[in-house]
C-alpha cells in the first residue's frame, strides 16, 4: 500500500475519505494509555494520532514500540473522537522500520521533555527530529523556494558564482585559505615566503566571501542577475550572530540607481515576510508562542516588544522610513536616549553604527522598518559610488526590529578612473582586479545591488536567537562537528 503524507492527511488535501485503508511512515513522539500512538513523519509539525487494540497484536512487538522508533503502520482512516485533529488511524497492521533503544535515548533530546537549544546544538544531528527545529528547517525551505521564485517572477536569472576565489571582494583580509600544497614542506620563494606558483591553482586562492564582483560582470550582460550560493569568513567570533560558513543572496541589476535599489530590496524583504505568514502557518505559530514562552524568562527591560507574528506583520505592513546616515546621526544625538547617556556606544558622525542605535531608529523613533543611505566612504567597501559630495557613497543598509541591519547594499561605482583611485585608497592592487575593472571600459553602465544574509533572514521569520539554530550544521571557531 503506498505510503501517505500525514500532512495530506491532516490537511485532506490528497482527498482521501473516511473509512479508506492507508499507510503511514515515520517516527513514534509518543505512546500513551498502551492504546495511542502519535506519529510524526516531518511532512508538518502536527502528528497524526494511530489507535492501537493492544489484543491484536504481539506484546513483543509492541513492547518495541517507544518514543523515536521508526514504523510503519496501516489501517482504516476514522474521525477522531478526540480534539486536536479531525482524523485518525485505526491500525490493523504494525511494521517495525527502525528500534530505539531506551536507555540511549536518555541521553539524547529524543527524550520526551524540553531541552535547552545549547544541548540540542551538541546533538545536531538528532535535533531535526525536535519540534521547534522541525518548524525552523520547514521554514528555511520555505524561504529559500520564496526566494528563487521572487526573483524568477521578476526575469532575474540565477548565477553560480566561484567558491574558490582569487579576489577578496570586501576587503577586510579574513578568509580560509585553499591549497594542496603540503604544510609541513611547503616550497619556498628565495624570500622565505611561500611559492604559490606551485599550488593547484598557481596563485594564492580562498573561499570566496561574496559572489557579489562576478554577479556584476554578468549583470552587464545578462541586466538582471541573482546569487544563492555559500560564503565563507575567517572572523574568530564566537557570537549569536556570527557563523565561518553561510549563505548569501546577491541580487545586481543593471541601470540601476540607489532608489531603485532600495525600491527592490523593501519589495524583496515584504514578499519573503508575505510568503512565511502564507504558506508556513502552523510552524510560525508554533515559533510564536515558544518565542512568548521564552520571552516570560527575561528580565522585563530586556523582552521584546513585539511577537514574532507582529514584528512580521511590521515589516509588511509599513513603507519603509528612508533618510540619510547624516540625518540618522542628527536623531541619535537630539534623542532623550542619547541625552540620558542609554547609548553604549558613541554616536558621532562617521562611526560605523551599533546595532542599539539601529534598533532605536527602527523600534523608538520611526517605528518602522528604517532604510538608510549615504554613509561615509571610509567605512564602506571600495566598490561603492561616490557621491558628488566627496565624502559619502551610495550606500545603503535596511534595518530591522530585534536585529539591527540585515541587508546591505549600494549602487556600485561604474567610473573607471573613481574606481581605479578607491582601489589605491583602500589598498586594493587594481592590477588583481583587471577583469572586474575592465568592464567600466566597454559600455560601463550604472548598475545596483545587494546582500541579504540567508540566517539572518532565517532568524527573523523564526524567532530564533542564535545563528546557530538555524542552520543545519553551523561552523563556528573550534567547531566543525558533524
Amino acid at each position: 500500500m503506498e505510503r501517505l503524507k500525514i500532512k495530506s492527511l491532516l490537511e485532506n488535501s490528497a482527498g482521501i475519505q473516511l473509512g479508506s485503508e492507508i499507510t503511514v511512515k515515520g517516527w513514534v513522539r509518543a505512546f500513551r494509555s498502551n492504546r495511542f500512538v502519535q506519529i510524526n513523519d516531518g511532512s508538518c509539525l502536527a502528528s497524526l494520532q494511530a489507535v492501537v487494540d493492544f489484543e491484536k497484536f504481539d506484546d513483543a512487538l509492541l513492547k518495541r514500540i517507544t518514543t523515536a522508533a521508526c514504523v510503519s503502520l496501516s489501517g482504516t482512516l476514522i474521525a477522531s473522537h478526540g480534539a486536536g485533529q479531525a482524523v485518525e488511524l485505526q491500525v490493523t497492521s504494525i511494521e517495525l522500520i527502525g528500534d530505539a533503544h531506551p536507555d540511549d535515548i536518555q541521553k539524547t533530546v529524543m527524550q520526551p521533555k524540553r531541552h535547552s537549544l545549547e544541548f540540542l546544538r551538541e546533538q545536531a544531528h538528532l535535533r531535526f527530529r525536535t519540534n521547534t527545529f522541525g518548524a525552523v528547517f520547514r521554514i528555511r525551505h520555505a524561504v529559500s523556494f520564496a526566494i528563487h521564485k521572487f526573483f524568477n517572477d521578476r526575469g532575474f536569472f540565477n548565477l553560480h558564482t566561484p567558491i574558490i576565489t582569487g579576489s577578496d571582494a570586501e576587503g577586510a583580509g579574513e578568509m580560509f585559505h585553499v591549497s594542496t600544497l603540503d604544510p609541513k614542506n611547503p616550497p619556498l620563494n628565495e624570500d622565505g615566503t611561500i611559492n604559490y606558483k606551485e599550488d593547484f591553482f598557481g596563485k594564492q586562492v580562498n573561499l570566496t566571501v561574496s559572489g557579489q564582483l562576478e554577479a556584476e560582470l554578468a549583470a552587464l550582460a545578462l541586466g538582471q542577475v541573482y546569487t544563492f550560493g555559500p560564503t565563507f569568513r575567517a572572523e574568530n567570533s564566537n557570537t549569536s550572530r556570527h557563523l565561518a560558513e553561510f549563505w548569501m543572496i546577491e541580487p545586481e541589476v543593471a541601470f540601476n540607481d540607489l532608489q531603485d535599489n532600495m525600491d527592490l530590496t523593501e519589495a524583496f524583504l515584504k514578499y519573503l515576510c508575505s510568503y512565511v505568514m502564507e504558506n508556513c502557518k502552523e510552524d510560525l505559530t508554533f515559533l510564536s508562542e515558544r518565542d512568548a514562552q521564552d520571552q516570560q524568562q527575561k528580565p522585563q527591560q530586556e523582552r521584546a516588544e513585539m511577537s514574532l507574528i507582529e514584528r512580521m506583520k511590521f515589516v509588511i505592513e509599513n513603507p519603509f522610513k528612508r533618510l540619510t546616515y547624516t540625518e540618522a546621526i542628527e536623531v541619535l544625538l537630539n534623542s532623550n536616549h542619547y541625552k540620558k547617556k542609554k547609548f553604549n556606544y558613541p554616536v558621532e558622525w562617521g562611526i560605523d553604527l551599533q546595532s542599539e542605535h539601529e534598533r532605536y531608529l527602527v523600534e523608538k523613533e520611526f517605528k518602522c522598518p528604517v532604510i538608510l543611505t549615504d554613509y561615509p566612504a571610509k567605512i564602506k567597501a571600495f566598490y561603492m559610488r561616490m557621491n558628488d559630495d566627496g565624502k559619502t557613497v551610495a550606500a545603503m543598509d535596511v534595518l530591522f526590529p530585534g536585529i539591527g541591519e540585515i541587508v546591505g547594499g549600494s549602487q556600485r561605482e561604474e567610473r573607471y578612473e573613481m574606481l581605479h583611485q578607491k582601489c589605491v585608497e583602500f589598498g586594493i592592487d587594481p592590477e588583481e582586479l583587471s577583469w572586474y575593472m575592465e568592464t567600466r571600459k566597454f559600455g560601463t553602465a550604472p548598475h545596483a545591488g545587494f546582500g541579504l544574509g540567508f540566517e539572518r533572514m532565517i532568524m527573523f521569520v523564526t524567532g530564533m536567537t542564535n545563528i546557530r539554530d538555524v542552520i543545519p550544521f553551523p561552523r563556528t571557531p573550534q567547531n566543525a562537528a558533524f
